[in-house]
């Protein structure tokens, strides 16, 4: 048996008989694009889930406060943080997105 990986068997040393192509720059921004929005979106959840659950439960007898007519645990866990990941969204939507050019584009005579 050849103990050599499939990347050798067959071929010259040193040459992988499988190398990767280059990948696309419109592919390599989109991943990058979905880590950051799935980082903010985690990120989010868990402060509003645990924001929530902590001054949102077990307030047998104590009064509520009101922040701009909500009580203050929803304000603070749910509306503020809302809030902020639309500003978030603006930004990442105006300065860190990154627009590629797709290539030419054919137009048919069926299409118009």
């Amino acid at each position: 048996m050849d103990s050599r990986g499939l990347d050798e068997a067959g071929g010259p040393r040193g040459i992988a008989a499988m190398s990767r192509p280059e990948e696309d720059p419109v592919v390599r921004d989109c991943r990058r694009e979905t880590a950051v929005v799935a980082v903010i979106a985690l990120v989010a959840m868990a402060y509003s889930v645990g924001y929530c659950a902590l001054f949102g439960y077990g307030r047998a007898g104590e009064p509520i406060h009101f922040v701009l007519g909500f009580p203050s645990w929803v304000f603070w866990g749910i509306v503020a943080p809302w809030g902020v990941c639309v500003l978030i969204a603006g930004w990442f939507s105006w300065r860190f997105m990154s627009d590629e050019e797709l290539g030419a584009v054919s137009e048919d005579a069926d299409d118009a």
